[in-house]
């Protein structure tokens, strides 16, 4: 079940605002939905510091399709992805390729908390859809910051 916090943030980063934005440019016809589909992908998403216990941000992805956003969940996410708040706010300002995002991996400063990074990588259509939801975050994050 998802709900929503009013947390304060210094920053847009996983902010309502930027998952509302998230949702989206996800959606729009050049997002990842019709991506996502054709692999028939449905996932709670969930992205968070590495320092926190719990994820900061949540997507429910049913047929590819982000269908809620929220600030937290009570149930587990499938995938969880974690880096710290200066690697996130660089990935938001510059996304990074598929080679970025494998040395991030290999590195830790990108962690799957939950999900199966080797596995997704392998298949085409879900790497290419994992490096496109880094640009979206950070189309999401430029349109958050205007408001």
């Amino acid at each position: 079940m998802l709900h929503d916090e009013n947390i304060a943030h210094d920053s847009p980063m996983f902010s309502k605002d930027w998952l509302n934005h998230l949702k989206e440019s996800w959606n729009r016809k050049d997002g990842l939905a019709e991506q996502l589909r054709a692999a028939h992908f449905d996932s709670v998403v969930a992205f968070g510091l590495l320092d926190e216990d719990a994820p900061r941000a949540f997507l429910v992805i049913r047929n590819g399709e982000v269908r809620e956003v929220a600030t937290r969940c009570e149930d587990d996410p499938d995938w969880d992805l974690r880096a710290d708040r200066q690697q996130w706010e660089r990935w938001l300002n510059d996304p990074p390729g598929l080679f970025a995002l494998g040395m991030a991996f290999t590195t830790r400063s990108l962690q799957f908390r939950r999900g199966n990074y080797p596995a997704m990588i392998k298949d085409p259509l879900m790497a290419e859809s994992f490096k496109k939801s880094f640009v979206l975050m950070a189309e999401a994050h430029r349109r958050s910051r205007r408001h």
